[in-house]
Order: structure tokens, then sequence, then C-alpha cells
């Protein structure tokens, strides 16, 4: 579906929802790289430290000359570690913001001159048949982020299935898994001092307006974060403060005061969870590492034969 279809299907639906992905435009991108700078986002500084604890030996069980296919790249920061000490034969950067996509992996071939460096613009949470550069080598699928957890649990089993369909069987995913933890730890992370998630957030109606003929008062909406225990995540949800009319598309709505628009989900996970997860979509975790206080784990899983059924 198009960004108008999913926005006007979202509103039209109970409760409203639009998909998380239409987050990302060139602005979006920018405002979520600021994100993962924030002091209450911890998952970014997390993961990167045990990116760069356990690269060597990441390295040593994946071996030499895969293609790094990374799902949802931004701007690839986490992503030099790897290549650092993976010894790739090439790279491909998968993400939906086109502009954000190339000036980054500009930047990656010029740190890594003699890396086959091939953006691919495309939305991974559909199918794809990967570039030549990717399909001529075995293959790691590189997911950071705890991305997987933006999906439902159905949802994140289908993706994890469509990666193992385009990176075939004998290929490696390293995925990063945040972690059930303090729900005020949580909520900061999302909801942060400075506002930054807020402005996030907000951009999602000022891009309907700026894209789809939209007629938005941002003022009469507000940033939410909330936890949800029965389905160990944080929602983000934009909040009617008062009554709003507007249209999109052509299209007239009203939000009453009080209710929200489901923006983001993201889930958190056990270890147990989390190996559930993988291997309901096809991949057999092979080892997984966390930092010192259990916040947040990286996972190398690998797409194995499947077992006949006794």
């Amino acid at each position: 579906m198009s960004f108008l279809d999913d926005v006007l299907a979202g509103l039209e639906a109970r409760p409203r929802a639009i998909p998380a992905r239409w987050f990302y435009d060139r602005e979006g991108s920018e405002l979520f790289e600021a994100i993962t700078q924030l002091p209450e986002y911890y998952p970014t500084r997390t993961e990167t430290a045990i990116l760069e604890h356990a690269c060597d030996e990441m390295a040593e069980l994946v071996g030499p000359g895969r293609a790094v296919v990374e799902f949802g790249a931004g701007s690839a920061t986490k992503t030099r570690i790897l290549l650092r000490c993976v010894r790739p034969a090439a790279y491909v950067p998968i993400d939906i913001s086109g502009d954000f996509l190339r000036e980054a992996a500009a930047a990656l071939a010029a740190e890594f001159p003699d890396l086959s460096v091939v953006p691919f613009e495309a939305d991974f949470m559909r199918p794809l048949t990967l570039p030549d550069a990717a399909m001529r080598a075995p293959k790691l699928g590189f997911f950071p982020g705890s991305t997987i957890g933006n999906l439902e649990p159905a949802g994140a089993v289908d993706l994890l299935r469509a990666m193992r369909g385009s990176l075939g069987e004998g290929a490696f995913l390293l995925i990063g898994a945040d972690r059930v933890k303090d729900r005020d730890v949580l909520v900061r992370a999302y909801d942060d001092a400075q506002g930054v998630t807020a402005a996030f957030n907000m951009n999602l109606l000022a891009r309907i307006n700026r894209e789809l003929d939209g007629d938005v008062s941002l003022d009469a909406f507000r940033h939410r974060a909330v936890w949800n225990e029965d389905a160990a995540r944080i929602e983000m949800h934009l909040e009617a403060v008062r009554d709003a009319g507007f249209t999109v598309g052509g299209r007239r709505f009203f939000v009453a005061a009080g209710e929200t628009i489901h923006t983001e989900n993201s889930h958190k996970y056990t270890p147990e969870s989390a190996r559930l997860l993988l291997r309901a979509g096809g991949w057999e975790p092979v080892r997984a590492w966390e930092d010192a206080r259990g916040w947040f784990s990286v996972i190398l899983a690998e797409a194995r034969p499947v077992p006949s059924a006794p």
C-alpha cells in the first residue's frame, strides 16, 4: 500500500493506527538519528558497545567473504563496526528513505574504498529480490536496533521468514533485541526530556500535510508513550488534546479529544521469547551477546535446513 492508502485506511480504522514505516521521510530519518544520541535512549549505545566487544567472535562464527545485507540501514553507524571485522564481499544497505540511504552509502563507500557498496531503496517489510552483488556471495543479514520489535509477533515472524527467503539457506542473521526492563527506563527512552521523540512522532502529521494535501492542525495533537505490560511493548500515540477535524487526500476526518492515533509499537523480549520468535521465523539461534545489565542482546542465527516432522 502507498503512504496515502495506509493513512486513509489507518484513520478510518478503530482504533486508529498508521504504520510506523511512514515516519521515515528525510526529516523523520534525521530526527531518529538525533534520538539515538539522547541520554535517555539506551538501545543505540548499548548495542554499539556489544558489537564492539563481540565483533571478533562474530567474525569467527560467520567467516569472511559474505555479502552483508542490512535491513533498514539508516545512517549505518553500527555497520562500520561490523564491516571492519567480518571482511565482507559486498555491503547492501536497504532503506525506504532513498536520499538518506544514498548519502549514508556514499559515506561508507568513501570510508571502505575496496568494498562494493550497493544501496537498495526498498521497503524491507515486503519480499525482496536482492541486487546481484548480494546474490553472488553467501549472506549475512544485519537487523540492528531491535527494529523487529516494531512489528506484532505474527508480522515479525512473517518478516523473519521473508528475510530467510531473501538471504537463502546457510545465511546468517545478526539481529538486535531489546529486553524487558523497568517501566520508567522504557518510557523515558520514548518520551525524552528534550522532546525529540515527540517531534519525531509529530513529524508524521507534518508529513501528511506536506505530501497528502492534509490540513491537520498540529497543535491539536500531542505525543504519548505508554508501557503496555500485557503485550510487553512500548506504544507511541498521537493524542488529540481537543476535538480535531481535518482533511487528508480529499477525505474528511474527525478525531475527538482524548482519542489517539497509534503510530508505533516497540516490543521488548526476554531471552526465551527472542529465541522462540527467531525459530518461528525459520532461524536457529547460534550465539547471543548481552550487556552487563541485561538491557539489550545481539543474537546470531542461522538459516538451517528445516527438519522433517518426526
